[in-house]
C-alpha cells in the first residue's frame, strides 16, 4: 500500500494534549473558509493590535484579492458598538501593526465587518431596597448637628416608608 486510506482512524498520540491541539483539524478547516491560513492572527490578536483595538475589535475574516498578485488581503474586523467610526479612521494604523507583527505585507486594508462583536453581558443589577427604620437611625447616629440630623432622619423615613417588594 503506497498511501494512507482516507477512512483510516487518526493516529493516537498516547499522551495528554491541549484543547487547541485536539481541535486543530476542525478549527483549521473552519478558519480556512474565512480566509485565515493559520490561527496566528486570532490567537495573537491582543499582542499585535494597538490599544484599545486589542479589546474592542476582533478579526472576522481575511479576504484575498482575486488574481495573480499577492498585494495583501483585506482584514474585516468585528467591533464593539460605539467604536466603528474610530476604528475605520485608525484602519491604516491597525494594518501596519498586523504587518509589523508578521514581518511582511499581510493586510492591505482594514474594514468593518457587518457583524458586531459579541460583548459579554453582565447580570442586570438588582435595584437597592429601601432602608428599614433601624438602618435610617443607625445611618444618622453619627451626625452631630441637630438640624441636619433631623432633616436626614426625615428624609430616611420618607424613603423607608416606600413599599418594600415582596419576596
Amino acid at each position: 500500500m503506497v498511501g494512507k486510506a482516507k477512512d483510516e482512524d487518526p493516529k493516537r498520540l498516547n499522551r495528554a494534549v491541549g484543547v487547541g491541539d485536539a481541535l486543530k483539524g476542525v478549527l483549521d478547516a473552519a478558519l480556512k473558509k474565512r480566509g485565515f491560513a493559520t490561527r496566528d492572527i486570532l490567537a495573537n490578536w491582543t499582542a499585535m493590535a494597538p490599544k484599545p483595538y486589542d479589546v474592542v475589535a476582533f478579526p472576522h475574516e481575511l479576504k484575498w484579492p482575486r488574481g495573480a498578485g499577492h498585494e495583501g488581503a483585506t482584514l474585516y474586523l468585528r467591533c464593539a458598538p460605539g467604536h466603528g467610526l474610530t476604528l475605520s479612521h485608525e484602519a491604516p494604523r491597525i494594518a501596519a501593526a498586523v504587518n509589523r507583527y508578521f514581518g511582511y505585507l499581510l493586510v492591505r486594508e482594514v474594514k468593518l465587518s457587518a457583524e458586531p462583536l459579541a460583548v459579554a453581558k453582565s447580570a442586570p443589577a438588582r435595584p437597592a431596597l429601601p432602608p428599614t427604620p433601624g438602618e435610617v437611625a443607625q445611618a444618622v447616629a453619627g451626625v452631630t448637628h441637630p438640624g441636619l440630623k433631623a432633616a436626614l432622619r426625615e428624609l430616611g423615613s420618607g424613603v423607608a416608608s416606600r413599599r418594600r417588594p415582596s419576596k
